[in-house]
């Protein structure tokens, strides 16, 4: 039976920029940041390669989710055609990655806008709560909600 999700990837055109964002920015932990060799993997998604045949395995935590690792996937790992495709979608802003919860949508936006996060609307009421949609500045978007009170 699976029980739960451990792992997640979001795909992105720079690894560090996605890194200074999530871990600088929004104030994820760094679960794993190593280099690694693939010299054995088969033909197929090679996260992150380099000329070296090494990729970076870099994973982050949201603060109060250590269980739950994403995995900041460069694109360098894809094939052509794939790299082609994602970098379009990526470049455009178009990959939404999922929801990011705050106790405080307000409070939080003016926070991380001043550390110079990307918005692509503020906050504002929805049947669900609050909400603004945010930018990683490396193509994903996610929505940041403060759901509304069960009553």
């Amino acid at each position: 039976m699976i029980t739960k999700m451990s792992h997640t990837s979001l795909f992105v055109l720079d690894q560090d920029k996605a890194y200074d964002f999530y871990v600088n920015k929004l104030g994820f932990k760094v679960h794993t940041d190593v280099v690694m060799t693939d010299d054995n993997c088969e033909d197929g998604v090679k996260a992150g390669k380099d000329a070296d045949n090494a990729y970076r395995w870099l994973t982050v935590n949201p603060p109060d989710q250590p269980d739950l690792e994403i995995i900041l996937m460069p694109i360098s790992g894809l094939d052509f055609e794939a790299q082609k495709a994602v970098r379009i979608l990526l470049e455009k802003g178009l990959l939404g990655a999922g929801v990011l919860y705050t106790p405080d949508c307000k409070a939080t936006y003016e926070e991380l806008k001043a550390k110079g996060v990307e918005f692509k609307c503020p906050p504002r009421e929805q049947f669900y709560g609050i909400e603004c949609i945010i930018s990683d500045g490396v193509g994903n978007w996610f929505s940041m909600t403060e759901p509304k009170v069960q009553e």
